[in-house]
């Protein structure tokens, strides 16, 4: 399968994934969600790494860039993201998280000295004016504050860094489930650490009605994460991590499908997902 159709099948799954834990939070809290996607995902690929992978492979360098992505994504990332769904809702987060290719532009430029072409600085533009639509509010909406907002854009960053990471590793170690085993442990470890620390491991349980959503979150997410490391395996950062962002797009669209009576899907929300899908496909295709 081509690198371009992987992305975005790991963008629709991710998509999912968000309506999900919308769906489980009404009766829940996101903690219970990622605690439960971590320790899904590190566990299923250990599970499968066991079975044909050479541990001894994992004393490359590859492990410490797979180790600084799993800082960022999908610990820190996925708790603002969920975070920011929660507060501001799937329509409104999905779009805002989808201000990582703008993010990752900026950081290849500054730190790695790339020269875009023309069509990345067109897209990165799209992208900047889709924010601003989903961010503008008339007063008959419910008004969120700016640190809701600060949330999704918040994962956005982290993703950004972290994709960049991840495709270093690859490099080095080209295997999609040793990076997602190695990313997703640590941050299980961390996110476990920080709970303990906090004294709120009990919010780990998830309600019996939230279980089935929060469950199906974790093996969503899963398959999307091993997808995502996958992609940018076999294709470059700057066209793939683009097309994994679409995320949005879907995001709006299963959001108007499955979540009419949870929040409100506005018009300007739609037109501003599809904005940033058009700067996506510029700057895939450029």
């Amino acid at each position: 399968m081509r690198p371009e159709f992987i992305a975005i099948l790991s963008s629709m799954l991710w998509a999912a994934d968000a309506v999900l834990v919308s769906l489980g939070a009404r009766t829940s809290n996101v903690v219970a969600a990622a605690f439960l996607s971590y320790a899904f995902s590190a566990g299923a690929m250990w599970i499968v790494l066991s079975t044909y992978f050479p541990f001894e492979r994992l004393a490359s360098r590859a492990t410490i860039f797979f180790l600084l992505s799993g800082c960022l994504q999908p610990l820190l990332a996925r708790i603002l993201y969920y975070s920011g769904i929660t507060r501001i809702g799937v329509a409104r987060a999905g779009p805002l998280r989808g201000v990582e290719p703008l993010l990752s532009v900026t950081i290849a430029i500054l730190f790695l000295h790339e020269r875009p072409s023309v069509n990345v600085y067109v897209g990165a533009a799209l992208i900047v004016a889709s924010v601003w639509l989903v961010l503008w509010q008339s007063e008959t909406e419910t008004r969120a504050t700016f640190t809701d907002y600060l949330l999704p854009l918040g994962a956005a960053l982290c993703g950004a860094v972290s994709q960049n990471l991840r495709k270093t590793g690859l490099l080095l170690l080209p295997d999609p489930y040793a990076g997602t085993a190695v990313s997703t442990s640590l941050s299980l470890v961390l996110f476990a650490a920080y709970l303990a620390g906090s004294g709120k491991m009990r919010l780990i349980a998830p309600t019996r009605r939230a279980l089935p959503f929060f469950a199906a979150a974790a093996v969503v997410s899963t398959t999307a994460q091993v997808l995502n490391y996958e992609a940018l395996n076999m294709g470059d950062v700057s066209a793939m991590v683009p097309l994994l962002n679409t995320t949005p797009l879907f995001a709006v669209l299963f959001s108007v499908v499955f979540l009419r009576k949870v929040e409100t899907v506005t018009l300007r929300i739609v037109l501003g997902a599809l904005v940033m899908f058009m700067g996506v496909v510029v700057i895939a295709f450029r």
